[in-house]
């Protein structure tokens, strides 16, 4: 599912934003964009976001700001640099008999002379509120999918209805198969002028062999169970609906991912309805063989949304 997320948190001068963004993605991928202070956290990130997001493409962006006091405090002079520079500098000048016009200006130029970091290394803490501010980000973020998810649920479980109708119906339909079949067979030996009974053992025989061939209770059984299953699976996947924001120091109040699973229930759905199909020799039960494929891949296409 796609969602937003964005927090802000100020401590000691420094200001963390974390800004979520994701997309639909089968696996799950994540895309970090960190200041060079906090790569030393950029696996904690990373798997902090994989505990609670199982499938998407995910951006993490976190921005410092430092205030300017701060800022003054990131600025570092190597005096002992600085000092030998000079020396060597005046010796070099009285040697070559050159005036000495050594300004301050001329020692900035110096590589190494003046330093600077991103922010001052005593902020040691700065991980941790980095973290504490993404997991704020992870609320808004998985409250916004939550909203989604409620959708999402709905319009899968209505289709699941749809698809068990039309498997209802293929079922009904079955007894009538071999019977349509057994008239349709008796009218083509009638009508090229084979002399053969209602009772004829051929003629039975043969009905009976086709029945066998056609017989799709198996196949609608095993349809049955999936569907039950997938409805099942949605049921597990509930909590992401509630309108209130999951505490993140609770992971068991997560929703189950259910994404993966109806992959593979589909999947076995629609190798069910194939074998019908292939089985079926009749109009109606063609039809309706389509039309479950049909449903089947906009369901398919739902879940692709669905952790």
């Amino acid at each position: 599912m796609t969602g937003h997320g964005r927090a802000e948190l100020a401590s000691g001068g420094v200001k963390v934003a974390v800004e979520l963004r994701a997309v639909n993605h089968r696996q799950f991928e994540a895309r970090l964009d960190l200041p060079s202070a906090l790569t030393a956290i950029e696996n904690d990130v990373r798997a902090r976001l994989h505990e609670r997001i199982a499938r998407g493409y995910v951006t993490c962006r976190v921005q410092l700001d430092v205030s300017a006091a701060i800022r003054r405090e990131t600025v570092r002079v190597d005096y002992d640099l600085a000092a030998a520079f000079v020396g060597r500098l005046r010796q070099t000048g009285r040697k070559l008999g050159l005036k000495d016009d050594l300004t301050v200006s001329a020692l900035l130029s110096m590589p190494g002379l003046v330093t600077s970091t991103d922010v001052p290394v005593k902020l040691d803490k700065l991980g941790t509120q980095t973290i504490k501010c993404l997991d704020q980000a992870l609320k808004s973020f998985l409250a916004m999918r939550a909203v989604e998810g409620r959708e999402l649920g709905r319009d899968i479980q209505t289709r699941l209805r749809v698809l068990g109708g039309i498997v209802d119906r293929i079922a009904d339909r079955a007894p009538e198969v071999a019977e349509t079949y057994r008239q349709a067979l008796l009218a083509r030996l009638q009508k090229a002028g084979v002399p053969l009974g209602q009772g004829d053992d051929r003629l039975i025989r043969e009905v009976a062999l086709f029945a066998d061939r056609s017989d799709i209770t198996e196949e609608v059984t095993r349809l049955r169970s999936h569907l039950k299953q997938a409805r099942a699976q949605l049921a597990l996947a509930t909590p992401v609906a509630s309108a209130t924001p999951v505490a993140l120091a609770t992971p068991v109040a997560l929703a189950t991912p259910v994404g993966r699973t109806l992959d593979f229930l589909l999947q076995e759905m629609f190798r069910e309805i194939n074998t019908i199909g292939s089985k079926a020799n009749d109009a109606d039960t063609s039809r309706m063989v389509v039309n479950a494929k049909a449903e089947l891949e906009r369901i398919r296409e739902q879940v692709q949304n669905v952790e």
